[in-house]
């Protein structure tokens, strides 16, 4: 039925409802107008981590953002990537719940297969960790990380998903890249923070800002990637 100004109650509805909700965080663009876009987004993480495979740790970092950008059900999430050593991660961790990529062949579990990430997103909303192989196959989700080493210093206000990452990087020669439920994605290796992603919009506020300095920082589309020097 018709208000008085056309639009039907069902759209007043759903406009309302979406009021509620959080608003999506700033597009960082569109890959295929930008065909070197995560490249160029991720290229100075890649060359501060100890062991990076650009050609998977990239998409790796580029979904670790989309599912920081865009949440799931209209609610921002987090979770947790682990990047290489594969095998020394799963030693060091168990499953939570039964693996739901358990079974599938290698090729499905590609990080880089459209299919895949759309499924990664839906799990993401699950607790738990998922374990990426230097050959980008995602081999395990839904993991929890036993590693906990007794040195890793973080910043204050990181939790307990921040101090797995970082505990596993440390043990491990494993990347850790940590989507924030406050929509910041971190990067952990060999248990110290090296880079942050944030919308620019956050660096307006340089307290959410956790690197300690020197750090250089780079703009592509409409986030910022800070990371560490040396």
């Amino acid at each position: 039925m018709p208000d008085n100004d056309g639009s039907t109650i069902g759209e007043n509805f759903d406009g309302a409802l979406s009021a509620l909700l959080p608003l999506p965080l700033p597009l960082i663009g569109d890959t295929a107008a930008v065909p070197n876009r995560s490249q160029r987004m991720f290229k100075s993480i890649c060359q501060r981590v100890r062991r990076c495979n650009k050609k998977n740790l990239e998409p790796t970092l580029e979904l670790a953002v989309e599912i920081a950008r865009e949440g799931r059900e209209g609610r921002r999430i987090g979770t947790l990537f682990t990047f290489g050593d594969a095998d020394g991660v799963l030693a060091r961790s168990r499953p939570l719940i039964l693996d739901p990529l358990s079974g599938h062949t290698e090729e499905a579990k590609q990080i880089r297969d459209p299919n895949l990430r759309g499924t990664i997103k839906e799990l993401a909303q699950l607790d738990g960790a998922f374990v990426v192989s230097d050959d980008g196959v995602v081999v395990s989700a839904c993991r929890y990380l036993d590693a906990m080493a007794s040195d890793v210093a973080l910043p204050f206000g990181m939790a307990s998903r921040h101090l797995a990452g970082a505990s596993i990087s440390q043990v491990t020669n494993a990347v850790a890249i940590v989507v924030s439920e406050s929509s910041m994605v971190r990067v952990f290796d060999d248990g110290k923070l090296v880079a942050e992603i944030i919308p620019e919009l956050w660096l307006m506020d340089h307290y959410n800002v956790q690197l300690s300095t020197p750090y250089e920082e780079e703009r592509v589309g409409n986030i910022a990637v800070l990371t560490a020097k040396g």
